[in-house]
């Protein structure tokens, strides 16, 4: 198995190198590819990333910033591996977990595995923000009668193939509430293992708010008054 590793950037310049440094350190179970995307960072993201040398680290460029969502797509667009996980560089997640989240896959326990933060004191960047993780997770469980502990996670390990059949249209944050909404809508619940998290402030970066939170839980709605597909009948 080959494991796709992608990484939204945008204007990251002070912790790029060590997310990437840190990613590439890993001792994974599995051959992978690292997919960076830099969305139209306005710093030196580019200039760090253009300093880049490993075989296994792979660059495409935005010109103009477009969100998440769009830098994902992109990333998925090009990716050769036969599973992938999204990494943001902003040093939150710790890569060193990503195996931890291949060992249900390789022993055929589960097909879609998240990662679930344990929220604590040190790992969160402030009391609203936690609640709105809960919210919108709690509005998940209700809508499609699941029980999964943190639908906002960036730890979604899935194969490619099934991330480009959920076809997401959400350009920004928007698209953790609707590969989760679709996935939960075709009746796939994601298998969950406990991963280490630390939140950076908004003096550090942090560039989600409550806004995102509000449209996640439109998304999310959307998604349950869909018809789930059905199956062509046979002949």
């Amino acid at each position: 198995m080959k494991l796709s590793i992608l990484m939204p950037v945008y204007n990251e310049e002070e912790r790029i190198a060590d997310a990437l440094k840190q990613a590439l350190a890993v001792d994974y179970p599995c051959e992978i590819e690292l997919v960076v995307v830099d969305d139209g960072s306005r710093d030196g993201t580019g200039e760090v990333l253009g300093r880049a040398d490993d075989a296994r680290l792979r660059v495409i460029t935005h010109q103009r910033n477009a969100g998440k969502g769009a830098a994902i797509k992109t990333a998925v667009d090009s990716a050769e591996g036969d599973y992938m996980v999204i990494l943001d560089a902003d040093l939150e997640y710790d890569p060193q977990d990503i195996p931890k989240l291949l060992d249900p896959v390789l022993d055929g326990r589960a097909t879609v595995v998240y990662g679930n933060r344990t929220f604590g004191s040190h790992s969160a960047y402030s009391f609203w923000y936690v609640m709105g993780n809960k919210g919108v997770t709690m509005a998940a469980n209700v809508l499609f009668n699941s029980y999964i502990g943190d639908l906002e996670t960036c730890f979604k390990l899935m194969p490619v193939a099934l991330y480009r059949s959920l076809e997401v249209r959400s350009r920004g944050f928007g698209m953790e509430a609707e590969v989760t909404g679709k996935l939960l809508r075709r009746r796939i619940r994601p298998y969950e293992v406990p991963i280490s998290y630390r939140a950076r402030g908004r003096e550090e970066g942090k560039k989600i708010t409550w806004k995102d939170g509000v449209e996640a839980i439109w998304i999310l709605g959307r998604e349950r008054a869909r018809r789930r597909p059905v199956a062509p009948a046979a002949n």
